[in-house]
């Protein structure tokens, strides 16, 4: 008896949880008014480079698609990540993320300084001068800055 009490219990909290929704802030996001979430990809780790995916993962899956704009900006020594020869099952899962309209920018400045050409890296990735900077300015026009570290 006792038994199928527990198991009533935990079909209740499990029930709760498969129901809960996203209980989104007005303005609620639209096609006309995504929102806009800017992600730094600043370090090479790769345990770090995959959280930072799945965290992506997570937000795609909690807007609709064309009420969101996401941006992942690599700079330092998360441009590592972008390279062709780093970790290949990370790079397929940063791949897949293009299918979602994600946004990859690079630092050029940190590309010059560590001697690296644009052909090493994957195909997608747009350039700007300064990451840091395409941060800072995404986040004055509007970006939410969700980067998990």
């Amino acid at each position: 008896m006792k038994r199928l009490g527990t198991l009533w219990m935990i079909f209740l909290i499990l029930g709760t949880f498969a129901s809960a929704k996203m209980h989104y802030t007005d303005p609620k996001p639209t096609f006309e008014n995504p929102r806009k979430i800017i992600v730094r990809l600043k370090s090479g780790d790769v345990h770090v480079a995959n959280h930072l995916i799945g965290t992506i993962n997570n937000i795609l899956k909690e807007y609709p698609e064309d009420a969101l704009k996401v941006a992942v900006i690599a700079y330092g020594p998360g441009m590592r990540v972008l390279r062709k020869d780093y970790d290949s099952q990370t790079l397929k899962r940063l791949r897949s993320l293009l299918a979602y309209d994600i946004e990859i920018i690079g630092c050029l400045n940190t590309m010059k300084t560590m001697g690296w050409k644009r052909k090493e890296f994957i195909d997608g990735v747009d350039y700007v001068q300064a990451g840091v900077a395409e941060a800072i300015e995404r986040q004055a026009g509007g970006w939410i800055d969700a980067t998990p570290y």
